[in-house]
């Protein structure tokens, strides 16, 4: 029985290996992240002989290709949470922190908890792929949200309202009709300032090239709007300059969110949880792979409690000697994106009150008995994670019997 300790950091990694009764089997030894290195590193763990585990902790991306050449070899590879080593202590009250002394101690964690290592494998990369374009999407919806704004203000010195003109959301592509119309008519008086009729079969035959939808009376309507309107920046290169660049922008933006959304849904329909969660009151295409991505296997969570924990959507314990308060504040310690997509979640609750659910019945309750709004909404987030646990955990678990069973 071997247990590796591996530190990661950024382009090198320490590596040590303990066995029982605390026989160190491989001292402390750095290693480059390089492809010479990581090979080195392999033979030097596959040298201790069978019925060897290596132990690393999740460091961002910094412990990925240390996992991916140490998986390519066959290695047997456990990712783990930082939290589990710190809490872990490794049996001393003297404060040493050095890398060589946390190779140890990870070690020491893997020789301790070795029934309860689980290995990384090629399904744990398609959720570190889905996690990975999930936190982009996120970057790119904030930008995204900068740029309408920025597009929705240089619009109103040229073309006031223009945004509101039509209502038709944005296609599977991310193109969005008023922001392709403005990137034509991006001002006021590339409309009024010819005749309606010459307007509306321009805007006829623009609908047909784009592939929009043509109606007279909305060309009616667009021209009688633009007639009535006072701008303030003038319809010269400087103008139109600054308006189509910005309409490219969000158009971009909104592209590239396009695009993320369909390879999240690509990634998240390979995981055996997808249809579950799918099926799941108030969950789309698109919350329900940011739900696969920021909470994983849900068997790494060893009760429902734990996964609440995780989103930060429990309540805190204030408790010493006879003093304890009853009304606490959420912990609000885990995942940030995950809480704004259990949000998003309950506003659906809330927003369509499906009687027959039980997370609304629960947030009915808790409003009914005058709790305030956020105490409500975050008791229902609660309610949910401890459904989709039960559900989820199902579900991975008779995927894994039908596995063994095929593989039998």
């Amino acid at each position: 029985m071997n247990a590796v300790g591996i530190d990661v950091s950024k382009g090198k990694s320490m590596v040590a290996a303990l066995r029982p009764m605390g026989e160190v089997a491989l001292l402390p030894q750095e290693f480059l992240h390089t492809a010479p290195g990581l090979d080195q590193m392999a033979h030097a763990i596959l040298a201790l002989g069978e019925d060897t585990r290596v132990v690393m902790e999740a460091t961002g991306r910094y412990h990925e290709p240390v996992a991916a050449a140490l998986s390519a070899y066959g290695i047997y590879v456990c990712i783990l949470n930082p939290l589990y080593i710190k809490q872990s202590g490794a049996g001393s009250i003297r404060k040493v922190k050095t890398d060589k002394a946390d190779s140890l101690k990870i070690a020491k964690y893997g020789l301790d908890n070795w029934v309860d290592l689980r290995e990384h494998t090629a399904m744990d990369t398609i959720r570190q792929q889905l996690k990975l374009c999930s936190r982009q999407y996120n970057i790119y919806m904030k930008t995204e949200v900068s740029l309408q704004n920025n597009l929705i203000s240089l619009t109103d010195k040229t073309f006031p309202g223009v945004n509101e003109l039509f209502s038709s959301p944005a296609r599977a592509d991310g193109h969005q009709k008023w922001i392709d119309f403005v990137m034509t008519f991006w001002h006021c008086d590339c409309v009024f300032r010819i005749s309606e009729k010459a307007f509306t079969a321009r805007y006829e035959k623009w609908c047909k090239r784009k592939g929009y939808h043509f109606r007279a009376e909305k060309a009616a309507e667009i021209y009688a709007q633009s007639c009535e309107l006072f701008v303030t920046l003038p319809k010269d290169d400087n103008t139109k300059l600054l308006i189509t660049t910005a309409a490219q922008q969000l158009l971009a933006g909104k592209m590239t969110l396009a695009a993320l959304r369909a390879e999240m849904t690509r990634l998240a329909q390979q995981l055996p949880e997808y249809d579950t969660v799918r099926a799941m009151y108030g969950v789309g295409e698109t919350t329900a792979a940011q739900l696969m991505a920021e909470i994983g296997d849900v068997r790494r969570f060893p009760r429902r409690s734990s996964i609440v924990a995780f989103a930060g959507v429990d309540p805190a314990i204030t408790q010493s000697g006879k003093h304890e308060v009853q009304s606490t504040a959420t912990t609000k310690r885990g995942s940030p994106h995950l809480r704004k997509t259990l949000y998003h979640i309950v506003c659906t609750y809330l927003r369509k009150s499906p009687e027959d659910e039980p997370v609304y019945q629960f947030l009915d309750k808790k409003r009914g008995e005058g709790k305030p709004y956020f105490v409500y909404m975050t008791a229902a987030q609660n309610k949910f994670l401890r459904i989709y646990y039960a559900r989820v955990k199902e579900c991975l678990e008779a995927f894994d019997t039908q596995q063994n069973t095929v593989q039998d």
